[in-house]
């Protein structure tokens, strides 16, 4: 004996299609027409490919994991180290215990060094100004700052050991 499920017949199709129709109107990313685009479209998607697994999607970090990404890279942005942090840690990554937000972190972020010197400035630009909302008058980071720092002999522990001179009481 054949049955009848909700897309049997015109009626039960409609039963069924309306409160998915509602359900996915009143979902959170329904509305994203409304949403403010980023300023470094082309950083949006590179951070989500390539960060967001770790950071999560809106940069706020995942506890034990990695740390969120909303405050100290507009503040490393600001100065000339800590621009050369941002740079580094992109291109080789960080291995150890580190302090964001006066919470404790030890973890290995992977290198990115594979990826093209635009695209890392661009994830850059979209965590400092798009995540972090660093203030329109600074400098965003060049391509020139990226390649730079490429080709170092520098690890992960050797960032991490850097980045101690760029925020000495942790983040």
């Amino acid at each position: 004996m054949r049955t009848r499920g909700p897309g049997a017949g015109t009626r039960g199709a409609l039963a069924w299609a309306v409160p998915a129709v509602v359900s996915l109107a009143t979902a959170p990313g329904a509305r994203a027409a409304d949403a403010v685009p980023p300023a470094y479209p082309a950083g949006f998607s590179s951070f989500q490919a390539n960060c967001a697994v770790c950071h999560g999607p809106a940069g706020a970090g995942l506890p034990a994991l990695a740390p969120p990404l909303l405050s100290y890279p507009a503040r490393y942005a600001a100065s000339v180290e800590g621009r050369r942090q941002l740079a580094l840690t992109v291109l080789y990554g960080m291995i150890g215990d580190i302090s964001v937000d006066d919470k404790h972190y030890n973890f290995q972020m992977p290198d990115f060094a594979r990826l093209e010197d635009a695209t890392l400035a661009a994830t850059l630009n979209f965590v400092v100004f798009d995540l972090g909302h660093a203030p329109a008058d600074l400098k965003p980071l060049t391509t020139g700052e990226i390649a730079g720092e490429r080709g170092l002999a520098l690890d992960g522990a050797a960032v991490r050991e850097h980045r101690k001179s760029v925020a000495p009481n942790g983040s």
